[in-house]
């Protein structure tokens, strides 16, 4: 066996791997770049990125994830349809058929942190079979110094083997693919799926398990801050318009995706973005778009021209979830800490498929609650298997997949910081207006745009407003940039009848959804829960 690169004192002994054939540490963007191109792994895209497919798999296995049922962990796990258990036996066995998987293989080793904040950091070592996805890993984590990587011993370990399948009748599994975390054992078994997101939820997932306890509010959002240094932070699951209203620049970006929040403000897990770039333009979201031809970018499941490689990111044809993984340095104004101080304002995205929502509204401190909680949105085609187009759906704490405990541990870390740090929150719908899915047209970026910097200048807050009849939050009558019957949904419907009805069905799925939290939530929360009229 040969070793290459920064090699940890801490080996791959440490959780059983032996007998590979080369093991590659802590390479380096150019190298990892050289080494998948000389293994066929993908091919050089204009301007130096590096473009891959992920097979059948191009967005999360959502129903092959499980978390192993162990008594250090068991009690404080909310187990269910998102949070699966699996046995120990069934784990070990899995454990055994990765392990073996290694022997005889080359396999690269990426040493990373999760968390900006030294205090609240995890150590975490990425192994894997192919050298894009220890790429990925290394644009997604922050990297140590060459003389951390040296002395690194991972607190967690990721294993990832995606040309291993399980046998589900043997198993435990539900298909050949497999995401089973060990809280106990530390370790984080991937397997029969090439998608990367599953390295990048993991590592989120295994924090949203540690910090509760530790007084930190983990949250799937991004967060940026101003000149002056106002932080703000945007909840909102895959195709809500987080990524894009973050990266503003006018603003530093602190982070897209994952962050933590505690009594020293917000601060980003990782090290990079992972962007959705179906139908990317220069025009909308330039920033973004310029990431996508510079070399160290990682594009999956994109169609590009085989002579000039220029892509084409209105092609749909190998996957609608096409993405971009890239370090954070590549957009020009993001955070060199990715830290920042407390939030003046929260943003609530929400991708409303029957359209019936307001554009922006003000929200309670109860119902900011509320729709935590609620995580009302619509899934977009492609970001889990099966789904080829936008689905109204309620994901708590708009990030449900990935949070191991129960929500209201999270929603009352929420409502602790906001009373604290007396936050403002705006729930905004980047989804449908003037009709649903089908029949209106998305919400304009531009407009969004408009409504989100007038609320995080203090502009809407300000603002004459009326409460929505259907769902009780403040809507501002006007707002810079933006039209005044886009601000009122019942306006941009050609059928008020159908607008009502479809308003009326929305208010019954809200109520519906709600009445699992029903005895676990205060009274004031209660209170301002969405009801259908009596």
């Amino acid at each position: 066996m040969t070793q290459t690169g920064t090699v940890s004192r801490i080996g791959l002994n440490a959780v059983g791997i032996s007998d590979t054939t080369a093991e590659f540490w802590n390479l380096g963007t150019e190298a990892l770049i050289e080494e998948a191109l000389a293994r066929r792994e993908g091919h050089l895209g204009k301007g130096g990125a590096f473009i891959t497919e992920t097979g059948s798999h191009t967005g999360r296995s959502a129903k092959d994830k499980f978390i192993v049922d162990e008594p250090s962990s068991s009690a404080d796990i909310w187990w269910g349809d998102v949070n699966k258990p699996i046995s120990d036996e069934n784990y070990q066995k899995l454990k055994a058929k990765v392990l073996a998987h290694y022997a005889g293989r080359d396999v690269f080793v990426q040493d990373s942190f999760v968390g900006a904040d030294p205090t609240f950091r995890l150590g975490v070592r990425v192994v894997t079979e192919t050298a894009w996805h220890n790429l990925f890993a290394r644009n997604m984590f922050l990297q140590p110094t060459q003389d951390e990587l040296k002395d690194f011993d991972p607190q967690f370990t990721i294993l990832q083997a995606p040309t291993l399948l399980a046998d589900p009748e043997t198993d435990g599994t539900n298909s050949g693919t497999f995401i089973v975390v060990n809280f106990a054992e530390k370790i984080v078994l991937i397997g029969g799926t090439r998608y990367a997101g599953e390295i990048k939820k993991s590592a989120f997932s295994i924090q949203n398990y540690l910090l509760p306890a530790r007084k930190v509010l983990p949250m799937h959002c991004s967060a940026n801050i101003s000149p002056e240094g106002d932080t703000a932070i945007f909840f909102g699951l895959s195709g809500t318009g987080k990524t894009t209203l973050s990266a503003d620049a006018s603003r530093t970006l602190i982070g897209d995706d994952e962050h933590g929040w505690g009594v020293d403000g917000v601060f980003n897990f990782e090290g990079g973005c992972y962007a959705k770039v179906i139908d990317l333009s220069p025009e909308a979201e330039p920033e973004i778009y310029a990431t996508t031809s510079m070399f160290g970018t990682v594009l999956e499941n994109v169609v590009y021209d085989p002579i000039t490689r220029q892509v084409d990111f209105t092609d749909n044809t190998k996957a609608e979830n096409t993405r971009a993984s890239y370090p954070i340095d590549f957009i020009p104004n993001a955070s060199e800490t990715g830290r920042g101080g407390q939030p003046k304002n929260i943003i609530m995205l929400t991708a409303d498929a029957f359209g019936v929502l307001p554009p922006i509204s003000q929200l309670t401190p109860d119902q900011a609650m509320y729709h935590f909680l609620s995580g009302y949105t619509a899934r977009v085609a492609g970001t889990e298997i099966g789904v080829t187009e936008p689905q109204a759906t309620f994901s708590t704490c708009f990030g449900a997949p990935f949070m191991p405990r129960h929500p209201t541990v999270y929603a009352g870390l929420l409502g602790k910081l906001m009373e604290e740090n007396d936050v403002k929150c705006w729930l905004v719908n980047t989804g449908w207006s003037g009709g649903g899915y089908g029949v209106g047209s998305r919400m304009k970026i531009a407009y969004t745009r408009a409504m989100v910097n007038a609320a995080l200048d203090g502009t809407l807050a300000s603002q004459e407003s009326r409460p929505d009849p259907h769902f009780g939050v403040l809507v501002p009558t006007s707002c810079p940039g933006v039209p005044s019957e886009v601000l009122d949904p019942k306006q941009t419907w050609p059928d008020k009848a159908a607008y009502e009805a479809a308003a009326k069905d929305v208010v019954s799925r809200f109520e519906e959804n709600f009445k699992q939290f029903e005895t676990s939530v205060d009274d004031s929360v209660n209170a301002a829960a969405i009801r259908v009229a009596a």
